[in-house]
């Protein structure tokens, strides 16, 4: 009686990080948005980094790429310093109109694909 109920258990324990992870389904892949602005937070965490980035008129949440990819591709936590300019390519969030997901992003004259 114990062992299918440890299986179920154990089962279960290991899903949840899947379940913790989104999907990409809820930004709009038909409305690409390039914004400009300047890094007022950020951070270098799993499952995937972000930036509060201030536009005129506007502060959005930009969901970037895990740490690993960033850093495998040349984009150090340091670069995405509270501050510094950047520029987001992307695409919106269907229900929450201060997100979108970043595509690539530019920090001091370096583009990083991030996808």
């Amino acid at each position: 009686m114990l062992r299918p109920i440890a299986t179920l258990l154990l089962a279960l324990g290991l899903g949840t990080p899947a379940l913790a992870h989104h999907g990409w389904s809820g930004y709009d892949s038909s409305m690409p948005l390039t914004l400009t602005g300047v890094i007022k937070r950020s951070g270098y965490e799993h499952p995937h980094g972000f930036i509060e980035l201030e536009t005129p008129g506007k502060t959005w949440r930009v969901v970037l790429a895990p740490p690993s990819r960033m850093s495998h591709r040349g984009l150090a936590a340091s670069a995405l310093a509270p501050g510094t300019q950047a520029t987001v390519e992307g695409y919106p969030h269907r229900s929450d109109p201060q997100e979108m997901r970043a595509e690539r992003i530019t920090v001091g004259g370096k583009t990083t694909e991030l996808r």
